[in-house]
């Protein structure tokens, strides 16, 4: 059936998943799998929360979406608690993280006035125009071309060749603090507060891509805080919401009140299913202090990966629960093995098996999946 009347736009794992709870997926045999994907890094607090579900139930017996014609409570709620975590001013709330990069990329250069935007080589945005053209992947694009104009590409982590980038055309840098689907790559500790600098120096807006790291993926509640410096501009989703559809872009309130209504909008974004599942994934976060344990367990994590004795292995490298394991041989062979011992993973870039697990994985979990990919690397 799914050949039939789905696109063929997604290469699937010969598994049939029913339901969730915790860290674990189960299959319609009732084969139970440990998730170390977390949906691709977007189930931060595990499958089937109780006190999200019911959250949840309770909204849908409520409103589900009023439309941005009207206030709505849980709405300006969330936008006060990001503002309050992030320390930027205001929030414009839409439905993914390629959408919330595209209202990066208007009010860039609808405040600057000017068109270019420079990204970063083996970096990844998004799949709508906007996004794609920032995106670094080649094989991606070519398919759809030709891409929007002004978008340049330049190596990361290395902070000479940003100086000499930029231009009197320029109107913001947007890149990730770390690349995730390159492989989870990390940048020296420094770059970003360079960057920053730059930035500033230069008049030129400074955009962070945190869909992948943000909501307390690598044990800050965003990545940029680790460098303690302040962007223009920021976007989220993936793990704020849990899985619920959620995008939003973060922007100070200089910067965001040039945006008038009229130049910018959306049907579903802001909608009080994906606010209230926001605020209570928020508020479980704090009462369990999760992203502390994403930072103690990503540590373990890390160590125990490098205890793995094997000549497949190039390098292993992460930050919190955001981590990869390099190989210098292909790595999907790997997942399917991993799949059917029981361990749900994926490979980015080919050679990176990459791991994003929620924030409630204890010791004795990652004990169990690492004992699992010690097996597959033999």
């Amino acid at each position: 059936m799914e050949k039939e009347y789905l696109w063929n736009t997604y290469k699937r794992y010969d598994l049939v998943l029913k339901r969730g709870k915790g860290c674990y997926l189960y299959d319609y045999d009732g084969r139970k799998y440990l998730d170390f994907l977390g949906g691709i890094g977007t189930c931060s607090i595990g499958h089937a929360n109780g006190k999200l579900v019911n959250a949840i139930k309770k909204q849908a017996g409520k409103l589900l979406n009023a439309s941005n014609l009207f206030y709505t409570e849980e709405q300006v709620r969330l936008a006060k608690k990001l503002a309050e975590l992030s320390g930027l001013s205001k929030c414009f709330f839409s439905n993914s993280g390629t959408e919330a990069v595209e209202a990066a990329i208007k009010l860039a250069r609808q405040y600057t006035g000017k068109n270019e935007i420079i990204c970063m080589k083996h970096s990844f945005h998004g799949r709508t125009f906007g996004s794609l053209s920032a995106t670094w992947d080649k094989k991606i694009k070519i398919p759809f071309g030709p891409m929007l104009k002004k978008f340049v590409h330049i190596k990361f982590n290395n902070i000479e060749v940003l100086k000499k980038s930029i231009t009197k055309n320029t109107a913001a840098v947007l890149m990730e603090p770390i690349q995730g689907e390159a492989g989870v790559l990390i940048p020296d500790r420094g770059y970003l507060k360079k960057v920053s600098k730059i930035c500033k120096e230069k008049n030129v807006l400074l955009i962070l891509d945190e869909v992948q790291t943000g909501a307390g993926r690598t044990g800050k509640f965003l990545a940029f805080q680790h460098e303690n410096i302040k962007p223009d501009i920021v976007v989220m989703a993936k793990g704020l919401a849990n899985g619920v559809p959620i995008g939003v872009t973060l922007a100070g309130k200089k910067v965001a009140d040039l945006l008038l209504p009229g130049m910018h909008g959306t049907t579903f974004g802001g909608n009080l299913l994906s606010m209230q599942a926001a605020l209570t994934v928020i508020q479980i976060m704090e009462e369990k202090k999760l992203i502390k344990n994403a930072k103690l367990m990503g540590k373990y994590f890390l160590n125990e990966l490098k205890k793995i004795k094997s000549d497949k292995i190039k390098e292993v490298r992460g930050k919190g629960l955001m981590l990869a394991m390099e190989l210098n041989v292909k790595g999907a062979p790997f997942v399917e093995k991993c799949l059917k011992k029981g361990l749900i993973i994926n490979c980015a870039h080919d050679y990176n098996l990459r791991f994003l697990p929620p924030f409630i994985i204890s010791k004795t979990e990652i004990d169990k999946g690492v004992g699992i990919i010690k097996e597959v690397l033999k």
